[in-house]
């Protein structure tokens, strides 16, 4: 873990929020390569599971929503997790995830008993004496659910169809842990998926594999299946995607089948009908749910752990990350052999230009010998390297370099978009 946070930072990928501050627990702040990565992903995310599938409606949903909302899912009351403080150094953990439910981890102090703490941020909303009292969401399918009846309303889809959204959502996590893994502030991949009760376990086994082949698409080796017997309150079934951290195996994603509980929790709440017309029944039905829901940041953490590489190539040691094409932050580095050679220069700058337009994520490289360059590169994950010489004034080829093996090639420059 500690060589991924370490090359996160000094990469560009990630960085503590706040730094400058001293920092903020539980923040983290993505640079241009993290974002690069995490957009990919999120790409890639809404291609399999909205733009491949039929009846998939995207979604982005205010991340500050009535407060009832809260009140009719159950986050008002039941969305806590057990606080237990130790009388000696104040220091505050959750009671479920200490081995010692008595003696604190820090200092060897008493443990103090467990108090339910609601993890939902509090805000007000308004101004004076009129502001109400609101929330930061601390999931994003609400949004979805409380917006069923505009869709119904706009698109009139036919059993099954799905909601779909990526967004933000915040939790007051009072032990927030292991880089980005556990965070007060992060973003989800989630799709509500609206089937007849009595076809859910067809659907719901559809979004299993589909879920297991967007970890093959990412490149997350290890992705174990958990059936969680502890169920939250609006599942009757629940799988948990599990991965192994270097601090144990935890979840990763979560698949659940949430029944009808929620839209009938927001029917009877709003007074608004919530309701599907099936009309092959000729009867009005309150749909179940299918829920396949993805943590962005736990995913990126996923990726970067799988991917990264420790080698010999050439009699020296290097570190890469073996990220798949399709997520790489950057998909080709363009390099001129010398960077003080003009006509090497001019050449690398028309092959990198002509590549550019067909692929924004190409970069170019001419700082330091080619040898470090290629260390760089293959550091921050990129797949090929494309090297300008003098061979290439001669006869229109260039070399292209692999990350993974270290094997060159060349290659027509006619031939470049298609090699990539």
């Amino acid at each position: 873990m500690e060589a991924v946070v370490s090359l996160a930072k000094r990469r560009g990928f990630i960085f503590p929020g706040s730094e400058i501050y001293g920092g903020l627990s539980g923040t983290w702040d993505y640079g241009p390569l993290g974002l690069a990565l995490k957009n990919n992903i999120k790409k890639l995310w809404w291609k399999m599971f909205v733009e491949e599938q039929e009846a998939i409606y995207g979604l982005d949903a205010a991340i500050l929503m009535n407060p009832k909302v809260w009140e009719a899912s159950g986050h008002a009351s039941g969305f806590t997790d057990p606080l237990v403080e130790c009388e000696k150094c104040q220091h505050r953990f959750r009671e479920d995830q200490l081995e010692d439910k008595k003696k604190c981890p820090d200092c060897g102090g008493k443990l103090g008993e467990a108090k339910q703490f609601n993890m939902m941020f509090e805000t007000k909303v308004g101004v004076g004496e009129g502001a109400i009292n609101s929330y930061l969401r601390p999931e994003t399918a609400q949004g979805i659910f409380a917006n069923f009846k505009n869709i119904i309303d706009c698109f009139h889809p036919r059993l099954p169809f799905g909601i779909a959204q990526i967004g933000k959502a915040f939790r007051n996590e009072i032990a927030p842990r292991d880089f980005i893994f556990r965070q007060r502030e992060f973003e989800q991949m989630e799709l509500e998926y609206f089937v007849p009760e009595g076809e859910w376990e067809k659907h719901f086994e559809k979004w299993r594999n589909l879920m297991k082949d967007f970890a093959e698409a990412v490149g997350i080796d290890g992705v174990y299946e958990n059936d969680k017997e502890d169920l939250a309150h609006y599942s009757k079934k629940t799988i948990d995607f599990e991965f192994e951290y270097p601090f144990g195996r935890n979840e990763l994603w979560g698949l659940a089948y949430r029944t009808d509980f929620d839209l009938r929790a927001h029917s009877v709440s709003s007074g608004a009908d919530l309701s599907y017309m099936d009309e092959e029944a000729s009867e009005k039905i309150v749909p179940h749910v299918i829920e396949p829901s993805l943590g962005v940041d736990r995913t990126v953490l996923a990726v970067l752990l799988s991917a990264y590489t420790e080698d010999e190539l050439g009699g020296e040691k290097r570190v890469y990350l073996k990220l798949p094409q399709t997520i790489a932050p950057i998909r080709a580095a363009v390099f001129p052999l010398l960077k003080n050679k003009e006509e090497l220069v001019k050449k690398a700058r028309e092959v990198f230009e002509s590549l550019k337009t067909d692929f924004p994520n190409i970069v170019w490289d001419d700082n330091g010998n080619i040898g470090k360059r290629y260390r760089r590169q293959d550091e921050i994950g990129t797949p090929s390297c494309i090297t300008i010489d003098f061979d290439t004034l001669e006869d229109d080829t260039v070399t292209v370099r692999d990350r993974d093996t270290g094997e060159q090639r060349r290659v027509a420059i006619a031939d470049l978009k298609a090699t990539l």
